[in-house]
Protein backbone atom coordinates (compact mmCIF):
# COMPACT_ATOMS: atom_id res chain seq x y z
CA UNK A 1 0.00 0.00 0.00
CA UNK A 2 2.84 2.47 0.73
CA UNK A 3 3.66 2.84 -3.27
CA UNK A 4 0.23 3.24 -4.16
CA UNK A 5 0.13 5.97 -1.30
CA UNK A 6 1.41 9.15 -3.91
CA UNK A 7 -0.79 7.77 -6.69
CA UNK A 8 -3.80 7.90 -4.24
CA UNK A 9 -2.89 11.43 -2.32
CA UNK A 10 -3.03 12.64 -5.72
CA UNK A 11 -5.74 11.48 -6.92
CA UNK A 12 -7.63 12.29 -4.24
CA UNK A 13 -6.81 15.76 -4.62
CA UNK A 14 -7.52 15.87 -8.37
CA UNK A 15 -11.41 14.31 -7.20
CA UNK A 16 -11.96 17.18 -4.45
CA UNK A 17 -11.13 19.48 -7.17
CA UNK A 18 -12.92 18.53 -10.08
CA UNK A 19 -15.91 17.79 -6.96
CA UNK A 20 -16.23 21.38 -5.82
CA UNK A 21 -15.38 23.39 -9.28
CA UNK A 22 -19.31 22.13 -10.17
CA UNK A 23 -19.94 24.02 -6.54
CA UNK A 24 -18.71 26.89 -7.63
CA UNK A 25 -20.20 27.02 -10.83
CA UNK A 26 -23.70 26.05 -9.46
CA UNK A 27 -22.90 28.58 -6.61
CA UNK A 28 -21.91 31.32 -9.25
CA UNK A 29 -25.38 30.73 -10.98
CA UNK A 30 -27.70 30.59 -7.86
CA UNK A 31 -28.51 26.99 -8.55
CA UNK A 32 -26.83 26.00 -5.81
CA UNK A 33 -27.33 28.09 -2.37
CA UNK A 34 -24.12 26.85 0.58
CA UNK A 35 -24.53 27.43 4.19
CA UNK A 36 -22.90 29.73 5.35
CA UNK A 37 -22.47 28.61 8.84
CA UNK A 38 -21.22 24.81 7.68
CA UNK A 39 -18.53 26.36 5.25
CA UNK A 40 -17.60 29.26 7.99
CA UNK A 41 -16.96 25.94 10.03
CA UNK A 42 -15.54 23.43 7.09
CA UNK A 43 -13.37 26.21 6.07
CA UNK A 44 -11.74 26.57 9.93
CA UNK A 45 -11.61 22.46 9.65
CA UNK A 46 -9.94 21.92 6.43
CA UNK A 47 -6.86 24.47 7.94
CA UNK A 48 -7.38 22.93 11.41
CA UNK A 49 -6.79 19.17 9.60
CA UNK A 50 -4.28 20.09 7.65
CA UNK A 51 -1.71 21.43 10.12
CA UNK A 52 -2.74 18.82 12.46
CA UNK A 53 -2.20 15.74 9.69
CA UNK A 54 1.26 16.98 9.41
CA UNK A 55 2.02 17.19 12.88
CA UNK A 56 0.86 13.20 13.47
CA UNK A 57 3.68 12.45 10.31
CA UNK A 58 0.82 12.03 7.48
CA UNK A 59 2.76 12.82 4.21
CA UNK A 60 0.49 11.92 1.10
CA UNK A 61 -2.99 12.62 1.98
CA UNK A 62 -1.93 15.89 3.03
CA UNK A 63 -2.54 16.76 -0.50
CA UNK A 64 -6.26 16.52 -0.02
CA UNK A 65 -5.83 18.23 3.42
CA UNK A 66 -4.44 21.43 1.79
CA UNK A 67 -6.55 20.92 -1.69
CA UNK A 68 -9.66 21.56 0.96
CA UNK A 69 -8.09 24.54 2.32
CA UNK A 70 -8.36 26.46 -0.82
CA UNK A 71 -11.61 25.30 -1.94
CA UNK A 72 -13.56 25.66 1.22
CA UNK A 73 -12.03 29.26 1.71
CA UNK A 74 -13.61 29.85 -2.06
CA UNK A 75 -16.68 28.43 -1.29
CA UNK A 76 -16.68 30.58 1.98
CA UNK A 77 -16.28 33.91 0.04
CA UNK A 78 -19.18 33.04 -1.75
CA UNK A 79 -21.67 31.84 0.79
CA UNK A 80 -20.74 34.87 2.10
CA UNK A 81 -22.44 37.03 -0.53
CA UNK A 82 -24.45 34.48 -1.98
CA UNK A 83 -25.29 31.66 0.41
CA UNK A 84 -28.27 31.37 2.83
CA UNK A 85 -28.34 30.65 7.39
CA UNK A 86 -25.57 30.99 9.49
CA UNK A 87 -27.71 33.74 11.62
CA UNK A 88 -30.29 32.41 13.52
CA UNK A 89 -30.16 30.89 17.07
CA UNK A 90 -29.94 27.06 16.18
CA UNK A 91 -26.98 27.95 13.83
CA UNK A 92 -25.17 29.87 16.56
CA UNK A 93 -25.33 27.33 19.29
CA UNK A 94 -24.29 24.45 16.82
CA UNK A 95 -21.40 26.78 15.83
CA UNK A 96 -20.55 27.31 19.07
CA UNK A 97 -20.30 23.35 19.67
CA UNK A 98 -17.98 23.52 16.64
CA UNK A 99 -15.70 25.83 18.18
CA UNK A 100 -15.75 23.75 21.08
CA UNK A 101 -14.24 20.65 18.77
CA UNK A 102 -12.01 23.17 17.94
CA UNK A 103 -11.11 24.31 21.43
CA UNK A 104 -10.82 20.52 21.96
CA UNK A 105 -8.36 19.53 19.24
CA UNK A 106 -6.62 22.56 20.03
CA UNK A 107 -6.07 21.24 24.21
CA UNK A 108 -5.87 17.54 23.77
CA UNK A 109 -2.58 16.04 23.89
CA UNK A 110 -3.60 12.95 22.28
CA UNK A 111 -3.60 13.11 18.56
CA UNK A 112 -6.94 10.43 18.30
CA UNK A 113 -8.24 12.47 20.77
CA UNK A 114 -7.97 15.72 18.43
CA UNK A 115 -9.02 14.04 15.59
CA UNK A 116 -12.17 12.55 17.13
CA UNK A 117 -12.96 16.69 18.23
CA UNK A 118 -12.55 17.72 14.62
CA UNK A 119 -14.92 15.23 13.34
CA UNK A 120 -16.96 16.37 15.83
CA UNK A 121 -16.92 19.27 14.78
CA UNK A 122 -17.59 18.79 11.32
CA UNK A 123 -20.59 16.19 11.94
CA UNK A 124 -22.08 19.56 13.65
CA UNK A 125 -21.30 21.73 10.00
CA UNK A 126 -22.89 19.00 8.24
CA UNK A 127 -25.94 18.85 10.59
CA UNK A 128 -26.11 22.80 9.97
CA UNK A 129 -27.07 22.00 6.78
CA UNK A 130 -29.52 19.09 6.82
CA UNK A 131 -32.60 21.01 7.24
CA UNK A 132 -32.31 22.89 4.26
CA UNK A 133 -30.78 20.21 1.78
CA UNK A 134 -33.94 18.10 3.25
CA UNK A 135 -36.53 20.90 2.04
CA UNK A 136 -34.78 21.91 -0.99
CA UNK A 137 -32.13 19.01 -2.30
CA UNK A 138 -31.63 20.99 -5.74
CA UNK A 139 -30.10 24.01 -3.41
CA UNK A 140 -26.92 21.55 -3.31
CA UNK A 141 -24.56 20.37 -5.62
CA UNK A 142 -25.01 16.20 -5.78
CA UNK A 143 -21.68 15.32 -7.70
CA UNK A 144 -20.06 17.66 -5.05
CA UNK A 145 -20.70 15.08 -2.03
CA UNK A 146 -20.73 12.05 -4.18
CA UNK A 147 -16.74 13.11 -5.56
CA UNK A 148 -16.02 14.00 -1.99
CA UNK A 149 -16.89 11.14 -0.82
CA UNK A 150 -14.52 8.84 -3.08
CA UNK A 151 -11.78 11.35 -2.59
CA UNK A 152 -11.93 10.39 1.27
CA UNK A 153 -11.73 6.75 0.68
CA UNK A 154 -8.57 7.75 -2.06
CA UNK A 155 -7.44 9.83 1.08
CA UNK A 156 -7.37 6.79 3.83
CA UNK A 157 -6.03 4.81 1.14
CA UNK A 158 -3.15 7.21 0.95
CA UNK A 159 -2.34 7.08 4.66
CA UNK A 160 1.03 6.15 4.95
CA UNK A 161 0.94 4.35 8.66
CA UNK A 162 -2.33 2.01 9.52
CA UNK A 163 -2.81 4.21 12.67
CA UNK A 164 -6.12 5.71 14.05
CA UNK A 165 -5.70 9.28 14.39
CA UNK A 166 -4.20 9.18 10.39
CA UNK A 167 -7.27 7.19 9.34
CA UNK A 168 -10.12 8.26 11.66
CA UNK A 169 -10.67 12.15 9.23
CA UNK A 170 -10.39 10.46 6.01
CA UNK A 171 -12.85 7.39 6.91
CA UNK A 172 -15.16 9.64 8.42
CA UNK A 173 -14.97 12.36 5.51
CA UNK A 174 -16.02 9.54 3.17
CA UNK A 175 -18.93 8.59 5.17
CA UNK A 176 -20.26 11.95 5.92
CA UNK A 177 -20.05 12.97 2.53
CA UNK A 178 -21.90 9.62 1.05
CA UNK A 179 -24.29 10.18 3.69
CA UNK A 180 -25.55 14.11 2.48
CA UNK A 181 -25.44 12.32 -1.37
CA UNK A 182 -27.69 9.82 -0.56
CA UNK A 183 -29.82 12.15 1.82
CA UNK A 184 -29.87 14.68 -1.66
CA UNK A 185 -30.95 11.45 -4.35
CA UNK A 186 -33.56 10.65 -1.92
CA UNK A 187 -35.26 13.75 -1.66
CA UNK A 188 -35.14 14.92 -4.67
CA UNK A 189 -36.22 11.28 -5.74
CA UNK A 190 -39.22 11.80 -3.24
CA UNK A 191 -39.97 15.55 -5.11
CA UNK A 192 -40.39 14.30 -8.19
CA UNK A 193 -42.32 10.74 -7.00
CA UNK A 194 -40.28 9.20 -9.76
CA UNK A 195 -37.00 6.61 -9.60
CA UNK A 196 -33.97 8.21 -9.01
CA UNK A 197 -32.46 9.60 -12.31
CA UNK A 198 -28.62 10.65 -10.32
CA UNK A 199 -28.35 13.67 -12.21
CA UNK A 200 -24.85 14.98 -10.54
CA UNK A 201 -26.08 18.81 -10.58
Amino acid sequence: MTELAPVLGVLAAVVGIAGNIPYIRDTLRRSTRPHRGTWLIWCALAIVVCVSQRADGASWSLVMAGTHVALNAAILVLAIRLGTGGLSATDRFLMTLAAAGLAGWLIADEPVVATACVVLADVIAAAMMVPKTYRDPHSETLSTFSLASLGGMLAAGSVAAIEPELLLYPAYYCLVNGALALLIVHRRTALSGARPAFALR
